[in-house]
């Protein structure tokens, strides 16, 4: 299709036709920088057949140069054709173009019969072929061809280094930049940018040492550089080193993608409100968000008003029909709980993939609507898209039935997706899930491959069905074998170890996290807090809950806990602890409550004056309790007073069964004038006033109740038993 802009070239018979030709190549070549390969195409088709001016290599070159961006590989071959025909072909730049096309095309056997044909390859050519086939995941070839070139430059360098990165062959890419180093070969923007964006976790030190080479050669102020530099940072969970990057020179001389590396980032680290503050930014400084931007910030929205507001900004800059955005809505609407929008959206989505049938079929998954999920499956085969792994996980992850689980399975072995190892864990999960862990152990063992996914699975299908023998010996295998457990898989091991109070194993796992350096999560914190106080190893869990480098709300919760269930609250002085926490204190509160009773009103009021957290009907009723039990009624009396009546029924009810244990004839005869305006009918009120009448010794009260019952014709429900004689 050509651009509105093009306009049909007539071409007449010219005067002086070399002139002429320059005047059309320099067109050409303009077309191609404006990205306008298709009218480029149509261009050279017209000089070709005007007869009136023959192509010469420069017209040919560039026409291969639109063909290898369009992918038109059909066309390209013909071009091909033409370079062998009319003798073009013995020109570099035609044959350099040549090896683009196929390399483009992922066309690798034609990209190693052109370089062969070449008589004297140029640095351009080797680099287009170590390129090609360190991507297509010939690497071994390439290094071969790189370790028989004479003369190793930058660009050379740099194409096995980006190629291996492009492919997953890190380690590979890392050594060449370490052979390149020590050979005294300097790298370039490329080169820093291809090595930063490979640096994680695990290269921390590594990427902070790369960060002061980069400053030291000047290349910081180089755009690629900075976006690399963000994403190793977020790829190690170092936000502030990546805030300190952007605000250093980001700001000044960063890009869309700049903004996309940054704001990708914080959404991967869940920081959504940060995230949604840089696009807002990314506008306030005239950058137009792009289409990756959409995607990204997306995936920040959790809340319905912001998620509207975002899609109407995508739909206002053009991006509606745009597959990859409303891919992205789909799902974002999914994670708001607004499944009606999601299916608006996909609904309207002309150009549906895969991703799009994947998204609406995961957001059914998601809310358990396992039927409209099928039928979605349905009417995606009718559509003629086949399914992924993604596909039929969703499916698995939404079937509650072992027909539909079986019948899955079936078609995923026609579909021969069952040698995708991902397809197979999600089927052991499904089976175990579900009850069926004997087809779940045998599915395991007849996977052609296993990943460690596959062992988390089995492991925790044991845990969830009780066989917390078989779990632990699984693990016990997965060591044998060589393989190196993930924080996931500890934590289940932790988990059987404290559901069984097996103490001894607990430790040795607890010893292996702190060997091989797996202390720093925050899951698997949790879980030894959990083992040891099941274990009655309390000091051991208060030790591990203060050498924990990041704690969360099930942090504080399984501490707080831990003490609650020893009747060891009085001991664990958190309260005031409390005020130097990064978390929010609102859902810690319930267990801290049952921690220490004489201080439960102090603690309530540091939560609704300290904190300004609103109290929750959770709250109330866990207060009232604790201090109901302790005999402290005119402490709860008084905190329902100042809250007014604006409280959950169940909180009454607790307090009124306190009322009539502790005998607070007048706090109990208001809670049940309250109950009786609200439920007249219920007998349960008259009987629990009755009761705590004649508990305190009102015998006349209590029998004047009893008449009044028989008043109003209320009647005390008879007691039932299901147990027959």
């Amino acid at each position: 299709m050509r651009s509105k802009c093009y306009r049909e070239v007539k071409i007449a018979i010219p005067e002086n036709p070399i002139q002429e030709l320059i005047k059309l190549n320099c067109l050409l070549k303009n077309l191609l920088h404006a990205g306008h390969f298709s009218d480029a195409l149509h261009l050279f088709q017209q000089i070709h057949s005007s007869h009136q001016i023959k192509p010469d290599h420069y017209t040919l070159s560039t026409a291969i140069t639109a063909c290898a961006n369009l992918q038109e590989t059909r066309v390209g071959a013909q071009l091909h054709a033409h370079s062998i025909q009319s003798g073009l072909k013995i020109f570099p730049h035609v044959t350099n173009t040549l090896l683009s096309l196929y390399a483009k095309s992922r066309d690798l056997v034609s990209v190693k019969r052109v370089f062969d044909e070449i008589v004297t390859p140029d640095v351009y050519s080797h680099t287009t072929l170590l390129s090609a086939c360190t991507k297509l995941g010939e690497v071994d070839f390439a290094r071969h061809v790189f370790d028989q070139m004479p003369e190793r430059n930058v660009a050379v360098w740099n194409a096995m280094i980006t190629g291996c990165a492009e492919n997953g062959h890190d380690w590979i890419a890392f050594d060449f930049f370490h052979k390149m180093h020590v050979l005294g070969v300097k790298g370039d923007n490329y080169t820093f940018a291809s090595v930063l964006s490979l640096c994680s976790l695990e290269q921390f030190d590594f990427g902070r040492q790369l960060h002061s080479v980069v400053v030291k050669t000047g290349f910081l102020r180089r755009v690629s550089v900075i976006n690399s530099l963000l994403t190793m940072y977020f790829n190690s969970k170092r936000a502030t080193d990546a805030y300190g990057v952007f605000e250093e020179v980001g700001c000044e001389v960063g890009d869309e993608i700049t903004y996309n590396a940054i704001i990708a980032g914080l959404v991967s680290m869940e920081r959504d409100e940060e995230a949604l503050l840089m696009f807002k930014d990314m506008k306030t400084v005239g950058l137009k968000p792009t289409e990756l931007t959409f995607v990204c910030v997306m995936g920040a929205c959790f809340f319905l008003v912001i998620a509207s507001q975002v899609h109407g900004q995508a739909i206002k800059m053009k991006f509606e029909d745009c597959t990859s955005v409303s891919n992205a809505a789909i799902s974002m609407y999914s994670n708001c709980g607004d499944i009606n929008s999601a299916y608006l959206v996909f609904r309207r989505l002309e150009k549906k993939d895969v991703v799009s049938w994947n998204a609406i079929i995961a957001s059914y998954a998601e809310e358990n609507l396992n039927k409209e999920a099928m039928l979605a499956y349905i009417q995606m085969q009718r559509n003629d898209i086949e399914p992924d792994e993604f596909t039929i996980g969703s499916l698995l992850t939404s079937s509650n039935s072992l027909e539909v689980i079986e019948m899955i399975q079936a078609i995923a072995i026609k579909k021969a997706l069952i040698l995708k190892v991902a397809i197979s864990n999600a089927l052991v999960s499904a089976f175990s899930r579900n009850g069926e862990i004997e087809q779940a152990s045998k599915l395991f063992y007849d996977m052609h491959s296993k990943n460690l996914i596959s062992w988390n699975s089995m492991i925790s299908g044991f845990l969830i069905n009780g066989l917390h023998a078989h779990a632990l010996q699984h693990f016990s295998k997965l060591l044998l074998l060589g393989l190196r457990p993930n924080h996931y898989t500890l934590s289940l091991v932790l988990s059987i170890c404290a559901s069984i109070s097996d103490l001894q194993h607990g430790k040795q796992v607890h010893a292996y996290i702190l060997k091989f350096g797996y202390f720093f999560h925050t899951l698997l914190g949790n879980a030894l807090i959990a083992l040891y106080s099941k274990c009655g190893a309390l000091c051991w869990s208060l030790r591990v809950f203060q050498n924990m480098i990041e704690k969360d709300t099930v942090s504080w919760n399984s501490i707080i806990s831990a003490y609650a269930e020893h009747g060891e609250g009085k001991k664990l002085s958190i309260g005031l602890r409390l005020c130097n926490v990064q978390v929010q204190p609102h859902q810690i509160m319930p267990p801290l409550l049952r921690c220490s009773q004489l201080a439960a009103d102090q603690i309530f009021n540091l939560m609704v004056n300290g904190y300004g957290i609103e109290p929750e009907a959770n709250h109330f009723s866990c207060i009232i309790d604790l201090l109901g039990r302790a005999g402290f009624l005119d402490i709860a009396e008084r905190l329902i007073k100042n809250r007014g009546f604006d409280i959950d029924s169940g909180v009454w009810w607790t307090l009124f069964s306190l009322c009539a244990a502790h005998g607070h004839i007048q706090l109990g005869t208001i809670i049940a004038e309250f109950l009786l305006e609200t439920g007249k009918e219920d007998p349960a009120v008259y009987v629990h006033l009755s009761n705590l009448y004649a508990n305190a010794g009102k015998w006349e009260d209590a029998a004047n109740l009893r008449e009044l019952m028989k008043k109003y014709g209320v009647m005390k429900q008879p007691g039932s038993s299901w147990i027959t004689w």
